[in-house]
């Protein structure tokens, strides 16, 4: 059985905003969750040009051992839970692969991404065939419901109690905040997941999909409670932050501290 799922998350900033927000939040969280032997590698970071289109390439090495939750743990040896994840960010649209070389063909997430200045309506945002539309399920994560993160909650990040100085955003309160906050957007996720491993299959699948939406929604809550810190960046000062992050992850994987958050 191959889940698919479409996640749409809105944003109070702009289309051209996220651009910059969504690399600082993915450099900042990838720092915050690498120690103790884990975290994340980043072996490659450049740009590409050719018949896919054209953007930012980047290939990381996950080992997550240890964060991944327990269920999973419990099943797989370690060796499995080194995933190798390729991304081609060639904004708005954006596709990733992740994979187990360990599982080899039995385990694959594909997650393409289309951004889209809008509230969420859009009805086949990724123009996406009617084999994929009829086994969809889609679903809205609103990052101002503690419910979709739990444990995880922190509360200089919940969106509901922020408020931007720099650009007066926030705090996002009210069931019908997403209808009225301007600017907005809208991250439409497409998340094909694969995991051919009998007889865990049918238990595993529901597992990856719910660690990926608490993932989405941790996300995008630093993402707007760090508004103040990326909203005068440039793409240059981002780059500039991104190789500074990546020479960091080196030495902080190895380290024994770490920031590490609950996803069990």
């Amino acid at each position: 059985m191959v889940l698919v799922k479409e996640y749409r998350i809105r944003n109070n900033c702009s289309l051209e905003e996220y651009k910059i927000a969504q690399l600082y939040a993915v450099a900042k969280m990838s720092l915050n969750e690498t120690g103790g032997g884990e975290g994340v590698e980043v072996i490659k970071n450049e740009p590409y040009d050719n018949e896919k289109g054209k953007g930012q390439y980047t290939f990381k090495i996950y080992h997550c051992a240890n964060r991944v939750p327990a269920a999973i743990r419990a099943i797989m040896p370690k060796d499995a839970l080194i995933l190798h994840e390729e991304a081609w960010n060639g904004y708005p649209h954006c596709k990733t692969i992740t994979t187990s070389p360990w599982m080899k063909d039995s385990f694959k997430i594909i997650t393409e991404t289309m951004h889209v200045g809008d509230r969420g309506d859009s009805e086949n945002a990724l123009n996406v065939g009617q084999d994929v539309l009829s086994q969809r399920e889609v679903i809205y994560l609103d990052v101002t419901r503690d419910e979709e993160i739990k444990s995880a909650y922190k509360k200089e990040e919940d969106p509901k109690l922020y408020k931007s100085a720099k650009t007066g955003r926030g705090p996002l309160v009210g069931s019908e905040w997403a209808a009225q906050c301007d600017p907005v957007m809208t991250c439409y996720k497409l998340v094909t997941v694969e995991f051919k491993w009998w007889p865990f299959q049918s238990v595993v699948e529901p597992i990856i999909v719910s660690f990926m939406r608490k993932a989405m929604v941790i996300l995008h809550r630093q993402l707007f409670c760090d508004t103040d810190e990326w909203c005068d960046m440039s793409i240059e000062q981002l780059r500039a932050l991104e190789e500074e992050t990546q020479k960091k992850l080196l030495d902080k994987r190895h380290q024994e501290s770490t920031t590490q958050t609950k996803f069990d």
